[in-house]
């Protein structure tokens, strides 16, 4: 067998290894935690305070366009560090292309903040 399957080999058996102990650990809990109802348990929690009102509201929109808008400026993070430790060795199409880049997202926080999406009130 050549190298290039015992890597193979171990990666599927740390991979194995991985599914048993958390299979294992899910069927540990499951066995050992106590299973006893309670009305107490059941009842809607929020912040140490008893819930006021219907049990389900809609949230607002603007918290999933803010967390969009978070995940977007979140990969672009993520796009940005690995090219600014090689952009000397990318050459300047690279960088082209990050000034692009960079200037589309630009675009995007202007227009979401000109639609006032960042507005809290």
């Amino acid at each position: 067998m050549s190298d290039y399957y015992v890597n193979y080999a171990a990666v599927a058996v740390l991979g194995a290894v991985i599914l048993l102990f958390g299979l294992g650990t899910f069927a540990g809990w499951a066995l050992l935690r106590p299973k006893r109802w309670n009305k107490e348990k059941n009842a809607i929690y929020e912040c140490g305070i008893d819930a006021v009102g219907e049990q389900w509201k809609q949230p607002n929109v603007r918290y999933y366009i803010f967390a969009f808008l978070f995940v977007v400026f979140d990969v672009e993070a993520l796009f940005l560090f690995p090219w600014a430790i090689t952009y000397q060795k990318l050459g300047v199409y690279a960088v082209v292309e990050m000034v692009v880049f960079i200037a589309i997202l630009f675009f995007g926080l202007a227009y979401a903040w000109g639609r006032k999406v960042l507005d809290w009130a």
